[in-house]
């Protein structure tokens, strides 16, 4: 199982990092190690003064491909989840800074948070048009809907895998909205799909 993820894809997320945007989609990876499932509790690590949460939509492929062609791209998921992708922003900022890898930054041991369930694609009318939100303690701190994104969810499948081959089981983290901001311990993170809370685990 790989952990694949896709920076910079809202345009206002670029913005408030004052990033350039990019042509084509960014892809980094977080290890298996990385993943927290069922609630559990993220634990504030002792290398940073600076987590940050990032909420993305978070995509199950359910068969093994290559050079996936954008139209066939629907075949090779089968479910949609909720994911925060934790990142040590000062860790991240000093090694962009060299003109470093910023992989620590983000495949720290549970890094990955994702929601207990994943809804079938079936389930959803549009996935053009879903919407996700993170509460911070009951406060919304990001909003963001799929049909914002810069690189559509068959876009991303279609570009992983003229590099990586997919695998069944395989999880893409698709991108950040806007809104993304510190944690610290004592918070509690919410995070829904919809209406429906799919993610909600505590900063200790």
């Amino acid at each position: 199982m790989k952990i694949l993820c896709i920076g910079r894809n809202y345009a206002e997320h670029i913005a408030e990092l004052q990033n350039e945007t990019p042509a084509a989609p960014v892809i980094f990876a977080k290890p298996d190690t990385a993943l927290l499932q069922r609630n559990q509790p993220f634990f504030m690590p002792d290398f940073s003064q600076d987590i940050h949460h990032e909420i993305e939509l978070v995509l199950r492929v359910c068969k093994n491909g290559k050079n996936i062609e954008e139209q066939f791209a629907p075949t090779y998921f089968d479910a949609i989840g909720l994911g925060i992708d934790f990142t040590a922003r000062d860790l991240q900022s000093q090694l962009k800074s060299k003109g470093l890898p910023w992989e620590l930054a983000k495949g720290f041991d549970g890094s990955a948070p994702i929601s207990q369930t994943f809804k079938p694609v079936a389930d959803f009318a549009d996935l053009a048009n879903i919407d996700f939100r993170l509460e911070v303690n009951g406060e919304t701190r990001q909003q963001g809907n799929s049909g914002l994104m810069l690189h559509d969810f068959n876009k991303i499948i279609s570009y992983i895998s003229r590099f990586i081959t997919l695998k069944m089981g395989d999880l893409i983290f698709t991108g950040t909205p806007s809104g993304v901001g510190p944690v610290h311990i004592g918070d509690q993170l919410t995070g829904f799909i919809g209406d429906e809370k799919m993610l909600d685990l505590a900063v200790k």
